[in-house]
């Protein structure tokens, strides 16, 4: 889905790592010299994510436009689905600087951070090229100097001819070749708190894009991460909006699968939808779902749509009833 993006306001880049690490209890090791000859040495991650890359249970997320430290949407989720979200998604611009209090505080408050990094102010080939690795070298450090893990989704939706990185406007090739500098420079950094999130949308009659070709490979790859919504257009049921994407995915790739943002649109068949939706993903073994709990125009339209769980009083007890049904929800472990 096409949700505006905000750029948010550039936090502290530097920040003591006694302080972030009063605020999260989390441990781990790391160091080792910078990889790219003629950098500074970069500081490496303490908090390592690999025990959370299989989780065993169902995460139960919520993602919106606003920064870590606008806590209101967890709160209102938490009273509408009945539970506090596992994982708490939201964006920024490329060029933005990551805010390890803030994240720090989620993770505190028991929602795995995720950020979804929107590449619309630059070229995927500039960031292949490697002109921009300044920033990512600042970036990985910053996220490095959080202690705690990060689930990072980056150009998401690169097959969504909408936008500026999608279809029309650059070639796959291209995007994996930015992804994977990505990546690169983080592993050189010694990033070891990131689960890197590939997320693009589903195959439907807005995105007939293959998928194969964007997929940077497993190696680049830790969660593959959906994009799909119940509306007016597509999404009418799991197996129409989500199986064929899976099936085409599972052709190429076995990683763990997250539906990274989702909602159901509000009408008479909302409850029906949110029923369909919440048995579909615990059929197909994904390992969360994310759920966007807002107003917002339907892509390239102006139809107003509702996701709200909180639309009636049948779809929040949809919403409750089948998310506690499917083992929706439960705390990451790290151990």
């Amino acid at each position: 889905m096409a949700i505006a993006r905000r750029r948010s306001c550039p936090t502290v880049a530097a920040i003591l790592m006694a302080a972030v690490s009063l605020l999260v209890s989390a441990c781990g090791a790391g160091g080792g010299d910078d990889a790219r000859a003629g950098t500074a040495t970069a500081p490496a991650a303490h908090f390592d994510a690999s025990s959370m890359l299989k989780p065993s249970g169902r995460a139960l997320g919520v993602v919106d436009d606003k920064t870590p430290w606008q806590y209101g949407i967890v709160t209102t989720f938490a009273e509408e689905a009945g539970r506090a979200p596992d994982i708490r998604e939201y964006y920024d611009s490329w060029g933005d600087d990551f805010d390890p209090e803030g994240n720090a505080y989620l993770w505190q408050h028991g929602q795995l951070p995720m950020l979804a990094l929107v590449p619309s102010d630059t070229s995927l080939t500039d960031i292949a090229a490697g002109k921009d690795d300044a920033y990512i070298q600042r970036l990985a450090d910053q996220i490095a100097s959080y202690d705690g893990p990060l689930a990072l989704s980056f150009a998401g939706e690169m097959n969504g001819p909408w936008n500026s990185w999608g279809p029309k406007h650059t070639k796959p090739a291209d995007f994996v070749a930015a992804w994977k500098r990505v990546h690169d420079v983080f592993a050189e950094r010694h990033v070891t708190n990131v689960i890197w999130v590939w997320t693009p949308h589903v195959v439907d009659t807005g995105t007939p894009a293959a998928l194969r070709p964007y997929y940077p490979g497993d190696a680049y790859v830790d969660w593959v991460g959906l994009i799909g919504y119940y509306g007016p257009i597509d999404g009418v049921a799991f197996s129409s909006l989500f199986t064929p994407t899976m099936r085409q995915i599972a052709d190429f790739s076995d990683k763990p699968v997250l539906i990274a943002e989702t909602g159901v649109a509000q009408s008479d068949q909302k409850e029906a939808h949110i029923r369909d939706l919440f048995r579909g993903a615990a059929k197909a073994g994904v390992i969360g779902l994310v759920w966007y709990d807002q107003r917002k125009d339907w892509p390239g339209g102006k139809q107003l749509m509702d996701w709200r769980i909180s639309t009636s009083t049948g779809a929040r007890a949809a919403f409750q009833v089948e998310s506690g049904r499917g083992g929706f929800g439960h705390p990451f472990k790290t151990d």
